[in-house]
């Protein structure tokens, strides 16, 4: 069987992507894995406008059209303005939210429950219900698109700790959205919800050794998963290869194992 690194097919030609939250981690390889797809990639970014340019150039350098803008999406009149600046020129035909708050990592990791909640209901649930329910109209009244979220694996099953309550709260939340806007959108525009499990994004990096050990003992594949392996799936749902696929959520999770921590 072809490894998918080994994708060569360009699927997605002609097709015009938006990817926000694109400048690192699994927005930067979603973003890279659609242009290798053969779509133009337009990529947002809060604030990282060098770390953007660079994914930029690097989409550009596949042959592909990109172009980028910074956003705050926790602003609602910043979130309209990314939709209407994306459909200015051309319409999107898929739309990927993946940009999320992180606060696991830097000053943000020392903030209180509270502030973190907030802050992760402003830009994971408010801006991408917002965001996608515009995105959706503008798609339907065309007559087709994909929208693809971001949700989170452990939000149907719970995990203790504050940064269990805070994802199973948002990301459960993004996902039953998901779920009501693909029927709200059907039959004209899909609508998916990828879950991604133990990705190794910065946190990941930089994590204990406990946690590291977690990770790779809860996957039935025994290893994190990586950015590329969620980019890969995204590119599959994004295709006319998934047509029949709508209004699911899919796990990234090589197999999570509930029963691992108990067991353990």
């Amino acid at each position: 069987m072809r490894d998918a690194n080994s994708a060569t097919s360009e699927e997605l030609s002609g097709l015009r992507a938006l990817v926000t939250g694109a400048s690192s981690g699994i927005g930067r390889a979603i973003a890279l894995e659609l242009a290798r797809g053969g779509a133009n990639v337009l990529v947002h970014a809060r604030s990282s406008e060098t770390a953007l340019n660079e994914v930029a150039e690097e989409i550009r350098a596949l042959g592909r059209q990109a172009d980028v803008f910074l956003a705050d999406l926790a602003d609602v009149q910043q979130q309209d303005a990314l939709v209407a600046w994306a459909w200015a020129d051309a319409p999107v035909d898929i739309w990927v939210n993946n940009a999320g708050v992180d606060v696991l990592t830097g000053a943000a990791a020392k903030m209180a429950f509270d502030e973190k909640l907030a802050s992760l209901w402003a830009v994971d649930v408010t801006a991408t219900t917002r965001i996608s329910r515009s995105v959706g109209e503008r798609m339907r009244s065309r007559g087709s698109g994909v929208i693809l979220n971001q949700g989170w694996d452990q939000a149907a099953t719970g995990m203790a700790g504050d940064s269990g309550e805070l994802f199973a709260a948002a990301k459960g939340a993004v996902m039953a959205f998901s779920l009501s806007l693909a029927r709200s959108l059907a039959p004209h525009v899909r609508v998916n919800c990828l879950a991604p499990g133990w990705i190794k994004t910065a946190w990941g990096k930089e994590a204990s050794e406990s946690w590291q050990a977690r990770a790779q003992r809860e996957s039935l594949l025994g290893r994190w998963g990586t950015p590329e392996d969620v980019a890969h799936v995204a590119r599959f749902l994004a295709s006319p290869a998934a047509s029949f696929i709508n209004g699911q959520v899919v796990p990234v999770n090589g197999g999570f194992r509930g029963d691992a921590v108990a067991a353990n």
